[in-house]
């Protein structure tokens, strides 16, 4: 019975780190943490003409990755639902193009 539980708190576990935390950004392939405060974040991230910047962590998004998200007739990418869900929550602020790096 311990091990049955002990199973089950090690699946809890699992499941909170994959949804919100390290490994919800490793789904969108950037397990490094650029643009949050990681390496490569900053000015030194190369953009080429179909990489997108995410307004709210100015991290550089591919065009197959994130999510995007239609505002006032713009599309927008995020490197992760965290950013979308900012951006959600003010998102007059990020389209004006100040976002709180």
């Amino acid at each position: 019975m311990s091990g049955l539980l002990s199973f089950l708190l090690f699946a809890a576990f699992f499941y909170f780190m994959m949804r919100f935390g390290c490994g919800a950004h490793m789904v969108h392939g950037h397990g490094g943490h650029e643009g949050h405060g990681g390496p490569g974040s900053g000015t030194g991230e190369r953009m080429d003409s179909s990489t997108e910047k995410d307004p709210v962590c100015g991290m550089a998004v591919q065009p197959e990755e994130g999510y995007t998200k239609m505002h006032e007739g713009r599309q927008y990418r995020f490197c992760s639902k965290k950013c979308l869900d900012q951006f959600d929550a003010e998102p007059q602020l990020y389209a004006q193009g100040k976002g709180r790096m």
